[in-house]
Protein backbone atom coordinates (compact mmCIF):
# COMPACT_ATOMS: atom_id res chain seq x y z
CA UNK A 1 0.00 0.00 0.00
CA UNK A 2 0.72 3.89 -0.25
CA UNK A 3 1.46 4.50 2.92
CA UNK A 4 1.56 2.45 6.05
CA UNK A 5 -0.02 4.97 8.45
CA UNK A 6 -3.43 7.27 8.64
CA UNK A 7 -3.49 9.48 11.16
CA UNK A 8 -6.16 11.26 12.90
CA UNK A 9 -7.07 14.59 11.13
CA UNK A 10 -5.47 17.56 13.17
CA UNK A 11 -7.77 18.77 16.29
CA UNK A 12 -7.46 21.45 18.61
CA UNK A 13 -8.63 20.64 22.06
CA UNK A 14 -10.12 24.11 23.41
CA UNK A 15 -11.55 23.13 26.80
CA UNK A 16 -12.16 20.16 29.28
CA UNK A 17 -14.54 20.51 31.93
CA UNK A 18 -15.98 18.17 34.50
CA UNK A 19 -19.81 18.84 33.90
CA UNK A 20 -22.31 20.22 31.83
CA UNK A 21 -25.71 20.15 31.04
CA UNK A 22 -26.50 21.47 27.98
CA UNK A 23 -27.70 21.00 24.11
CA UNK A 24 -24.55 21.81 22.75
CA UNK A 25 -24.75 25.10 19.98
CA UNK A 26 -23.75 22.88 17.23
CA UNK A 27 -26.54 20.56 17.53
CA UNK A 28 -28.76 23.78 17.76
CA UNK A 29 -27.25 25.19 14.46
CA UNK A 30 -28.02 22.39 12.57
CA UNK A 31 -31.67 22.56 14.06
CA UNK A 32 -31.46 18.83 15.10
CA UNK A 33 -34.11 19.24 18.05
CA UNK A 34 -36.70 20.49 15.83
CA UNK A 35 -37.33 17.43 13.33
CA UNK A 36 -36.48 14.95 16.64
CA UNK A 37 -40.18 13.97 17.34
CA UNK A 38 -40.59 12.82 13.39
CA UNK A 39 -37.39 11.13 13.10
CA UNK A 40 -37.74 9.23 16.28
CA UNK A 41 -34.38 10.71 17.58
CA UNK A 42 -33.07 8.06 15.07
CA UNK A 43 -33.83 5.46 16.45
CA UNK A 44 -32.58 1.89 15.60
CA UNK A 45 -30.18 3.40 13.41
CA UNK A 46 -26.58 2.20 13.62
CA UNK A 47 -23.52 4.27 12.81
CA UNK A 48 -19.89 2.60 12.53
CA UNK A 49 -17.81 5.05 14.11
CA UNK A 50 -14.01 4.40 13.03
CA UNK A 51 -11.85 6.31 15.02
CA UNK A 52 -9.81 5.84 18.67
CA UNK A 53 -12.38 4.01 20.18
CA UNK A 54 -15.35 5.19 22.70
CA UNK A 55 -15.17 5.50 26.66
CA UNK A 56 -18.36 2.49 27.40
CA UNK A 57 -19.03 3.77 30.58
CA UNK A 58 -19.18 7.55 29.82
CA UNK A 59 -22.88 8.23 31.36
CA UNK A 60 -23.87 10.11 28.50
CA UNK A 61 -22.93 7.46 26.00
CA UNK A 62 -22.95 4.12 27.80
CA UNK A 63 -27.10 3.27 26.70
CA UNK A 64 -25.97 4.30 22.84
CA UNK A 65 -23.17 1.66 22.25
CA UNK A 66 -24.62 -1.50 20.56
CA UNK A 67 -21.10 -3.13 19.98
CA UNK A 68 -17.54 -2.57 18.60
CA UNK A 69 -14.36 -3.80 17.85
CA UNK A 70 -10.19 -3.30 18.31
CA UNK A 71 -8.68 -3.46 15.14
CA UNK A 72 -5.44 -1.79 16.40
CA UNK A 73 -2.76 -3.57 18.66
CA UNK A 74 -3.74 -1.58 21.51
CA UNK A 75 -4.82 -3.83 24.39
CA UNK A 76 -2.35 -6.17 22.98
CA UNK A 77 -4.53 -6.50 20.17
CA UNK A 78 -7.43 -7.76 22.28
CA UNK A 79 -10.13 -7.21 20.08
CA UNK A 80 -13.01 -7.36 22.25
CA UNK A 81 -11.51 -3.76 24.32
CA UNK A 82 -12.46 -1.14 21.86
CA UNK A 83 -12.11 1.65 24.91
CA UNK A 84 -10.58 5.14 23.77
CA UNK A 85 -7.54 5.94 24.42
CA UNK A 86 -6.92 9.17 22.88
CA UNK A 87 -10.23 11.11 23.51
CA UNK A 88 -11.29 11.53 19.40
CA UNK A 89 -13.47 8.46 18.85
CA UNK A 90 -15.66 9.42 22.25
CA UNK A 91 -16.19 13.24 21.06
CA UNK A 92 -16.98 12.15 18.10
CA UNK A 93 -19.43 9.55 18.90
CA UNK A 94 -21.34 12.15 21.27
CA UNK A 95 -22.03 14.31 18.55
CA UNK A 96 -23.44 11.70 16.83
CA UNK A 97 -25.79 10.23 19.86
CA UNK A 98 -24.84 11.40 23.19
CA UNK A 99 -28.56 10.45 25.24
CA UNK A 100 -31.10 12.89 25.66
CA UNK A 101 -31.14 12.06 29.87
CA UNK A 102 -31.21 15.73 31.20
CA UNK A 103 -27.66 15.78 32.27
CA UNK A 104 -24.51 16.42 29.91
CA UNK A 105 -24.61 17.09 26.76
CA UNK A 106 -27.08 15.78 23.98
CA UNK A 107 -26.16 14.27 20.43
CA UNK A 108 -27.75 15.15 17.00
CA UNK A 109 -29.49 12.10 17.11
CA UNK A 110 -29.83 10.58 20.95
CA UNK A 111 -31.63 7.46 20.20
CA UNK A 112 -29.10 6.08 17.35
CA UNK A 113 -26.88 3.48 18.09
CA UNK A 114 -22.93 3.33 17.98
CA UNK A 115 -20.97 0.65 16.45
CA UNK A 116 -17.54 1.57 17.57
CA UNK A 117 -14.49 0.06 15.87
CA UNK A 118 -11.08 1.50 16.90
CA UNK A 119 -8.91 1.73 13.90
CA UNK A 120 -6.97 3.86 15.35
CA UNK A 121 -4.18 3.81 18.23
CA UNK A 122 -4.38 5.99 21.29
CA UNK A 123 -1.46 7.94 19.63
CA UNK A 124 -3.81 8.59 16.71
CA UNK A 125 -2.63 6.64 14.09
CA UNK A 126 -3.42 3.29 12.59
CA UNK A 127 -2.07 0.99 9.63
CA UNK A 128 -4.24 1.54 6.25
CA UNK A 129 -5.65 -2.30 6.75
CA UNK A 130 -7.09 -1.39 10.03
CA UNK A 131 -9.02 1.21 8.65
CA UNK A 132 -9.71 -1.72 5.76
CA UNK A 133 -10.70 -4.06 7.87
CA UNK A 134 -13.09 -1.99 10.28
CA UNK A 135 -14.82 -0.21 7.24
CA UNK A 136 -15.84 -4.08 5.73
CA UNK A 137 -16.53 -5.57 8.87
CA UNK A 138 -19.26 -2.30 9.25
CA UNK A 139 -20.63 -3.39 6.23
CA UNK A 140 -21.15 -6.61 7.37
CA UNK A 141 -22.06 -6.91 10.96
CA UNK A 142 -25.27 -7.16 12.04
CA UNK A 143 -26.79 -6.74 15.39
CA UNK A 144 -28.75 -9.03 17.59
CA UNK A 145 -31.73 -8.24 15.67
CA UNK A 146 -30.45 -8.29 12.40
CA UNK A 147 -29.81 -4.76 12.53
CA UNK A 148 -27.24 -3.47 9.68
CA UNK A 149 -24.85 -0.44 10.03
CA UNK A 150 -26.39 2.17 8.17
CA UNK A 151 -24.10 5.07 8.13
CA UNK A 152 -19.97 5.08 8.40
CA UNK A 153 -18.22 8.14 10.45
CA UNK A 154 -14.44 8.40 9.45
CA UNK A 155 -12.93 11.26 11.00
CA UNK A 156 -9.57 10.31 10.07
CA UNK A 157 -7.25 10.64 6.88
CA UNK A 158 -3.76 10.77 4.86
CA UNK A 159 -2.03 12.41 1.74
CA UNK A 160 -2.07 9.13 -0.40
CA UNK A 161 -4.82 7.44 -2.68
CA UNK A 162 -4.57 4.01 -1.44
CA UNK A 163 -7.03 2.17 -3.81
CA UNK A 164 -7.61 -0.97 -1.18
CA UNK A 165 -9.59 1.70 1.18
CA UNK A 166 -11.06 3.33 -1.90
CA UNK A 167 -12.58 0.09 -3.02
CA UNK A 168 -13.78 -0.71 0.40
CA UNK A 169 -15.80 2.23 0.35
CA UNK A 170 -17.12 1.99 -3.00
CA UNK A 171 -18.28 -1.13 -1.50
CA UNK A 172 -20.33 0.34 1.54
CA UNK A 173 -21.61 2.73 -0.82
CA UNK A 174 -22.74 -0.09 -3.11
CA UNK A 175 -24.05 -1.74 -0.22
CA UNK A 176 -26.33 1.15 0.77
CA UNK A 177 -24.13 2.64 3.67
CA UNK A 178 -23.57 6.04 3.71
CA UNK A 179 -19.88 6.67 4.08
CA UNK A 180 -19.47 10.46 6.24
CA UNK A 181 -15.94 11.61 5.85
CA UNK A 182 -13.64 14.79 7.31
CA UNK A 183 -12.67 16.94 4.38
CA UNK A 184 -9.00 17.72 6.28
CA UNK A 185 -7.41 20.46 8.18
CA UNK A 186 -4.96 21.92 5.84
CA UNK A 187 -6.67 24.54 4.55
CA UNK A 188 -4.74 28.02 3.92
CA UNK A 189 -7.87 30.01 4.14
CA UNK A 190 -7.98 30.76 0.63
CA UNK A 191 -11.26 29.12 -1.03
CA UNK A 192 -9.35 28.59 -4.22
CA UNK A 193 -6.29 25.82 -3.55
CA UNK A 194 -7.14 22.87 -3.00
CA UNK A 195 -6.58 20.42 -0.64
CA UNK A 196 -6.75 16.86 -0.38
CA UNK A 197 -6.81 14.58 2.07
CA UNK A 198 -7.89 10.65 1.64
CA UNK A 199 -10.81 9.18 2.25
CA UNK A 200 -12.22 12.84 2.16
CA UNK A 201 -11.09 13.42 -1.67
CA UNK A 202 -13.07 10.29 -3.20
CA UNK A 203 -16.34 11.40 -4.93
CA UNK A 204 -17.95 7.70 -3.17
CA UNK A 205 -17.85 9.64 0.28
CA UNK A 206 -19.93 12.70 1.63
CA UNK A 207 -16.58 15.21 2.85
CA UNK A 208 -17.73 17.57 5.38
CA UNK A 209 -16.23 21.19 5.72
CA UNK A 210 -16.30 23.15 8.62
CA UNK A 211 -18.01 26.44 9.91
CA UNK A 212 -17.73 28.25 13.21
CA UNK A 213 -20.80 29.20 15.26
CA UNK A 214 -21.19 32.26 13.09
CA UNK A 215 -21.58 30.27 10.19
CA UNK A 216 -18.03 31.31 9.04
CA UNK A 217 -15.64 28.86 7.20
CA UNK A 218 -13.24 28.00 9.02
CA UNK A 219 -9.75 28.86 7.80
CA UNK A 220 -8.23 25.35 8.86
CA UNK A 221 -11.21 23.36 6.15
CA UNK A 222 -9.76 21.94 3.25
CA UNK A 223 -11.33 23.47 0.28
CA UNK A 224 -11.43 20.98 -2.82
CA UNK A 225 -14.24 20.06 -5.49
CA UNK A 226 -15.26 17.05 -3.69
CA UNK A 227 -16.59 18.92 -0.73
CA UNK A 228 -20.07 18.34 -0.31
CA UNK A 229 -21.48 20.23 2.72
CA UNK A 230 -19.82 22.14 6.21
CA UNK A 231 -21.44 21.59 9.36
CA UNK A 232 -19.91 23.04 12.86
CA UNK A 233 -16.57 22.70 13.38
CA UNK A 234 -15.06 25.30 15.87
CA UNK A 235 -15.87 24.60 19.70
CA UNK A 236 -17.49 21.97 19.23
CA UNK A 237 -18.75 20.64 22.92
CA UNK A 238 -19.22 17.20 23.68
CA UNK A 239 -18.32 14.09 25.34
CA UNK A 240 -14.86 13.24 26.71
CA UNK A 241 -12.82 10.32 28.02
CA UNK A 242 -12.55 10.09 32.27
CA UNK A 243 -16.38 10.89 31.98
CA UNK A 244 -15.68 14.39 31.31
CA UNK A 245 -16.89 16.90 28.32
CA UNK A 246 -14.76 19.17 26.04
CA UNK A 247 -14.82 21.46 23.07
CA UNK A 248 -12.77 20.36 20.25
CA UNK A 249 -12.41 21.94 16.93
CA UNK A 250 -11.42 20.83 13.55
CA UNK A 251 -13.38 18.77 10.10
CA UNK A 252 -12.94 16.06 12.46
CA UNK A 253 -15.98 17.99 14.58
CA UNK A 254 -18.24 18.56 11.22
CA UNK A 255 -18.06 15.12 10.33
CA UNK A 256 -20.11 13.61 13.24
CA UNK A 257 -22.95 16.31 12.86
CA UNK A 258 -23.55 15.11 9.07
CA UNK A 259 -23.55 11.34 10.43
CA UNK A 260 -25.81 12.04 13.41
CA UNK A 261 -28.29 14.03 11.27
CA UNK A 262 -28.22 10.97 8.67
CA UNK A 263 -29.81 8.61 11.12
CA UNK A 264 -33.22 11.61 11.56
CA UNK A 265 -33.21 11.96 7.74
CA UNK A 266 -33.30 7.75 7.19
CA UNK A 267 -35.83 7.54 9.88
CA UNK A 268 -37.67 10.93 8.67
CA UNK A 269 -37.49 10.12 5.15
CA UNK A 270 -38.15 6.10 4.90
CA UNK A 271 -41.33 6.72 6.63
CA UNK A 272 -42.30 9.28 4.45
CA UNK A 273 -42.09 7.34 1.59
CA UNK A 274 -42.76 4.07 3.30
CA UNK A 275 -39.75 1.92 1.64
CA UNK A 276 -36.42 1.80 2.56
CA UNK A 277 -34.19 4.18 0.43
CA UNK A 278 -30.93 3.57 -1.32
CA UNK A 279 -27.86 5.45 -0.44
CA UNK A 280 -28.09 7.62 -3.23
CA UNK A 281 -31.51 8.70 -2.42
CA UNK A 282 -30.42 9.12 1.33
CA UNK A 283 -27.54 11.85 -0.41
CA UNK A 284 -30.47 13.80 -1.84
CA UNK A 285 -32.34 13.88 1.39
CA UNK A 286 -29.66 15.21 3.06
CA UNK A 287 -28.26 17.62 0.13
CA UNK A 288 -32.64 19.07 0.63
CA UNK A 289 -31.34 20.01 3.89
CA UNK A 290 -28.67 22.52 3.07
CA UNK A 291 -28.10 26.15 2.87
CA UNK A 292 -25.62 27.89 0.65
CA UNK A 293 -23.67 30.62 2.77
CA UNK A 294 -22.14 32.07 -0.07
CA UNK A 295 -18.81 30.83 -0.62
CA UNK A 296 -17.28 28.63 -3.05
CA UNK A 297 -18.54 25.25 -3.93
CA UNK A 298 -14.83 24.30 -3.74
CA UNK A 299 -15.40 25.51 0.11
CA UNK A 300 -19.30 25.01 1.21
CA UNK A 301 -20.16 22.21 -1.46
CA UNK A 302 -23.87 22.59 -1.19
CA UNK A 303 -24.03 24.81 2.12
CA UNK A 304 -24.61 24.32 5.50
CA UNK A 305 -26.83 21.51 6.88
CA UNK A 306 -30.24 22.88 8.42
CA UNK A 307 -32.40 19.81 9.08
CA UNK A 308 -35.66 21.66 9.24
CA UNK A 309 -34.72 23.53 5.74
CA UNK A 310 -37.73 21.64 4.16
CA UNK A 311 -40.50 22.27 6.42
CA UNK A 312 -39.54 26.42 6.82
CA UNK A 313 -39.95 26.68 3.34
CA UNK A 314 -43.12 24.13 2.83
CA UNK A 315 -44.22 27.16 5.48
CA UNK A 316 -42.99 29.86 3.30
CA UNK A 317 -44.36 28.07 -0.29
CA UNK A 318 -48.42 27.32 1.34
CA UNK A 319 -49.64 30.27 0.91
CA UNK A 320 -48.21 30.93 -2.40
CA UNK A 321 -49.51 27.99 -3.18
CA UNK A 322 -52.72 28.92 -1.84
CA UNK A 323 -52.89 31.97 -4.49
CA UNK A 324 -52.64 29.98 -7.40
CA UNK A 325 -55.31 27.45 -6.72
Amino acid sequence: MAQKKVHLIPYTIQSIEDSKNETPEGVQLVQAPAIWEKSSEGEDIVIAVIDTGIESDHPDLKNRIIGGRNFTSDYNGDQDNFEDNNGHGTHVSGTIAASLDGDGVVGVAPKAKILSLKALTGEGSGEYEWIIDAINYAVEWRGPDNERARVICMSLGGPNDVPEMHEAIQDAVNQDVSVVVAAGNEGDGEEDTPEYAYPGAYTEVICVGAVNMDLQLAPFSNTNNEVDLVAPGVDVLSTYIDNKFAKLSGTSMAAPHVAGALALIINLSEKEFDRSLVEPEIYAQLVRRTLPLDYQKSAEGNGFLLLNLVDQLDRINAPNLEETD
